[in-house]
């Protein structure tokens, strides 16, 4: 017999196993029982179980519940969902032949849970009228569409210059106590007059920071549209690995149904942090900042379910705001660079600009929409690259008349308008804008009408202009989606001139 003849042999014997393994009946017969054999502190081991799948829920004896992660012959690394301190080695663990689910679907507008869909809150449980898997596969290209339609903030500097689209993955980053968060609750504020439903999912925060997020939603009249899904600090690492999925999940059914959803991640570093505990306690090997290998596609499959579904697949968005925490301004660092580069953007938020009182801290510079413009209001389109320029110029030479440079008239006088115009993009927290009221503003910057006004003097001024604007047809068409014409900016620039001599609907 020769060698070809050995080979081919040997090829028709594993397809003929094969074949025989895909006729094989499904084994649904009795539970399935392992013994735990090993007990640490977030994962367990057990031995005992022959057909175990990924990701499938272990009851333990005891109780208490577990995710199979780690798949060996006869071995599974279970890593525990509950208090874990009632487990000890000889313990029964019995399969429950189903991946881990959350409740979905209207019945948890206004709830906040856990990401096992058990109820936070005081409203009872949870009754929802479908299980959804965390884990689901992203969109496919097919049913996925161009993101045309704008996610308004509120926020002045992000919807003029870095803007977002619904169904953009946009990344807020930044280092600790700039005002991330702020920007992502600010953003859910700012849909309560709109068709948006958010989402806002807490990974490993401390109880007091959710609690009042919630309080702050359910005081601005938001929360009987939003979902809180929490794992937080003092929860096993297991459900903190587990929190954004069921999040998005939880989403998912609404964008499939043909909704728009706003999904925040509060935040990704602490959810890293978690998978690398869970990684290194399942003796998987370590690499970069002993992250194990797939960190990468931990944040990729989650942030690639966010997209805008075309019309025959539903035409609903997922918009994902992640947040993401750096230290010491090091953007490098290995989990900023991979959402980075996942994501559609990124919105930075300089410490040095917080220390001053430039709030919110959005550094222009270092932040940047990759897709939002195409979504962009025309409006904000027409003003947002003048804007940019400016500022971009005034930084420049702000640098420069550090040195005790003499300035020509015309420096100093972008100096001035410059410095009216970081003036404007000020903004204090949860006041979001209306379109109408924020382009009124900074059209008054762009134009100079606010070149001989005190600085001092504009927080108490913008809001004149903002409400000088409110009731103008022009300002509702803008607000719609109409281009900033010259008949448009004529009418807008003569309230605003009027607002500021005090004889317009402003001084009302």
């Amino acid at each position: 017999m020769t060698a070809g003849d050995g080979l081919s042999g040997l090829t028709d014997a594993l397809f003929d196993a094969i074949e025989r393994e895909a006729r094989r009946p499904p084994h649904f017969g009795g539970d399935e029982r392992g013994t735990v054999t090993r007990v640490s502190r977030a994962v367990v081991e057990v031995e005992g179980f022959s057909d175990l799948m990924a990701d499938e829920l272990i009851a333990f004896e005891g109780g208490g519940w577990g995710l199979a992660l780690d798949l060996r012959p006869g071995w599974a690394g279970v890593v525990v969902l509950d208090d874990r301190r009632g487990l000890r080695p000889g313990d029964g663990a019995r399969r429950t032949r189903r991946v881990a689910t959350v409740p979905t679907g209207a019945a948890l507008l206004g709830r906040s849970i856990n990401p096992l869909g058990r109820a936070l809150d005081d409203l009872g449980a949870v009754r929802a009228d479908r299980l959804d898997p965390v884990e689901q596969p992203a969109p496919a290209i097919i049913e996925r569409a161009p993101i045309t339609r704008p996610l308004q903030t509120g926020i002045k500097v992000v919807d003029a210059l870095v803007p977002i689209g619904r169904g953009q993955r946009e990344l807020i980053v930044g280092d600790r106590q700039t005002g991330k968060t702020a920007i992502a609750i600010d953003t859910i504020l700012n849909q309560a007059g709109s068709d948006v439903i958010s989402v806002y999912c807490a990974i490993g925060q401390r109880g007091d920071a959710v609690a009042r997020v919630q309080a702050r939603l359910r005081a601005a009249g938001v929360m009987d549209r939003c979902v809180i899904v929490v794992a937080g600090a003092d929860e096993p690492p297991g459900l903190q690995y587990l929190v954004p999925y069921a999040a998005t999940s939880i989403a998912e059914r609404f964008m499939r149904a043909g909704r728009d959803v706003l999904i925040v991640y509060d935040d990704l570093t602490r959810h890293a942090r978690a998978w690398r505990e869970l990684s290194l306690l399942l003796r998987r090997p370590p690499g970069r900042e002993a992250y194990p290998g797939d960190v990468f596609y931990l944040h990729s499959r989650l942030l690639e379910r966010a997209t805008q579904l075309r019309p025959d697949a539903g035409g609903g968005s997922l918009t994902a705001l992640p947040v993401v925490e750096t230290q010491a301004q090091n953007l490098a660092a290995y989990i900023p660079t991979n959402l980075i580069s996942i994501t559609d953007g990124q919105i930075y938020l300089s410490p040095v600009l917080f220390r001053l009182g430039q709030l919110p801290a959005v550094d222009v510079g270092r932040s940047v929409s990759r897709v939002g413009g195409k979504a962009q209001l025309p409006g904000f389109r027409a003003l947002g690259g003048p804007l940019k320029l400016a500022y971009a110029q005034f930084e420049e030479l702000e640098s420069f008349a550090r040195f005790g440079a003499r300035l020509d008239a015309d420096s100093r006088a972008e100096l001035q308008r410059g410095a009216r115009v970081r003036a404007v993009l000020r903004q204090a927290e949860a006041s979001p804008l209306p379109v109408a009221g924020q382009i009124a503003q900074l059209l008054a910057a762009t134009a100079g009408l606010l070149d001989d006004v005190p600085e001092d003097a504009l927080p108490a001024l913008l809001p004149r202009l903002s409400r000088a604007v409110a009731a103008l047809p022009e300002a509702a068409e803008i607000a719609q989606g109409a281009k900033l014409d010259e008949t448009r900016r004529a009418a807008l620039l003569a309230a605003v001139q009027a607002a500021l001599a005090g004889t317009g609907d402003g001084d009302a």
